[in-house]
């Protein structure tokens, strides 16, 4: 059987099934992505340029669909190269959402597509005006949301199913759309992220951490208002003043990967950096931005509470990975979240603005650790029954594709 994966990040979200597959006999792999992909085993990875933005004489709202269309022109040119080479693939797993699905169905007429369904935006009940201290976008950003949506929709129409990895993203979907999707999650490695005793976090500044310290962790792609890292700041002068001993770990990046960009010139870490800095014992404060992966095991397998707080938005991965490392994770309670954490049975839920109930929160679980292992130990339970890629995730994942291995594309193409 042929496959043909296409993700701008590949292998991103088709970590686990194309490493599976790729373990065993009769399947040929092909993937396309853009130049941060990433090359696995047995697969045959094809990476694409990247595209010049032209904006001059593109309306603004068009601007993204625009780009979406140079992207998926220079996907066209990797998949006329694999077709003249003879790969004509039986099924193409795809995400829609940078324009690269917008060839497939044209190339390859014959395969099944399958899409991935992350997110779909829309003006209510979403990240758009969740938070009142960000401006609503006017009429305008509203055109420009709904633009936002055009190749997903596309890639809708054209596909024969598509896979939506938690209940609440599937439900973004317009209904018309949702009885093509199933949930699954791509799974967690959880034998690899487990709770481990004897972990030791190394600090840059040649400091190191256990277990039995009092560790605080928070954990984004990039520090931006979307993951609540706001009101995360805000709730560290309370809990430093009240745990003397307590260390701070902060983990992600100076960029943005959602939502409105900070003010020129700046960084939404260092804005709210700046809003509480007088009120900080900054040495016990550790922004280590981007690390490896064995340093973000080691750090969860350390942290006393971990803070995952979000727009209703994305569920990220880093949360099941904490969950499944052990962790007491407290949330907030958004849609995303409430899917997964039952507050006090796996983990702790906070109203997401809640500056001081989020500190109490903490401050509890530093003071009285053993009051929450229970929680702990449910929440990998947890993950391990719901999440675990090998044993639950793929194995899904597997038996979708073999039900439908027959289905046929879909009509008038």
């Amino acid at each position: 059987m042929k496959i043909l994966f296409v993700h701008n990040n590949f292998p991103a979200q088709y970590r686990n099934i194309a490493a599976a597959l790729a373990r065993q006999p009769g399947f040929e792999l092909v993937a396309i992505g853009a130049p941060t992909s990433r090359p696995m085993p047995s697969v045959r990875l094809i990476r694409y340029a990247l595209p010049k933005a032209e904006v001059s004489g593109t309306h603004p709202f068009a601007r993204r669909f625009d780009l979406e269309c140079r992207r998926a022109e220079q996907v066209l040119y990797s998949l006329s190269s694999l077709q003249t080479s003879g790969f004509s693939p039986d099924l193409i797993l795809a995400h829609p959402g940078w324009g690269e699905t917008l060839p497939l169905r044209t190339m390859f007429p014959k395969a099944r597509l399958l899409i991935y369904c992350e997110f779909f935006y829309g003006p209510e009940g979403r990240d758009v005006g969740f938070d009142p201290e960000f401006p609503v976008p006017g009429v305008d950003g509203h055109i420009g949301l709904d633009v936002k949506n055009a190749t997903t929709l596309l890639a809708l129409e054209d596909c024969e199913m598509g896979i939506s990895p938690t209940r609440w993203q599937k439900s973004t979907f317009p209904p018309h759309y949702q009885s093509k999707i199933d949930v699954i999650h791509e799974g967690i490695d959880t034998a690899r992220m487990r709770p481990d005793p004897h972990a030791r976090l190394t600090l840059p500044n040649g400091q190191y951490l256990r277990p039995s310290d009092e560790v605080v962790t928070f954990v984004a792609r990039n520090l931006e208002p979307l993951r609540g890292y706001h009101i995360f700041m805000r709730a560290l002068p309370e809990i430093l003043r009240r745990r003397p001993n307590a260390q701070i770990i902060v983990i992600g990046r100076t960029g943005v990967s959602y939502g409105l960009p900070p003010p020129t010139g700046t960084t939404w870490k260092a804005t709210f950096l700046a809003e509480v800095r007088d009120r900080l014992d900054l040495s016990r404060v550790h922004f280590v931005g981007g690390v490896p992966y064995d340093t973000f095991i080691a750090a969860l397998q350390v942290s006393s509470a971990h803070v995952y707080l979000t727009y209703p938005f994305v569920l990220s991965w880093s949360m099941l990975e904490a969950m499944s490392a052990g962790c007491l994770v407290i949330g907030s309670d958004t849609a995303p979240v409430r899917e997964i954490i039952r507050s006090g049975e796996n983990g702790l839920l906070v109203p997401f603005f809640a500056v001081d109930e989020l500190s109490e929160r903490i401050i509890e679980a530093l003071a009285q650790p053993a009051r929450f292992s229970e929680l702990r130990a449910t929440a990998r339970h947890y993950v391990i029954d719901h999440y675990d890629a090998e044993q639950v995730c793929v194995p899904r994942m597997r038996l979708l594709l073999n039900q439908r291995r027959g289905a046929p594309p879909p009509g008038g193409i």
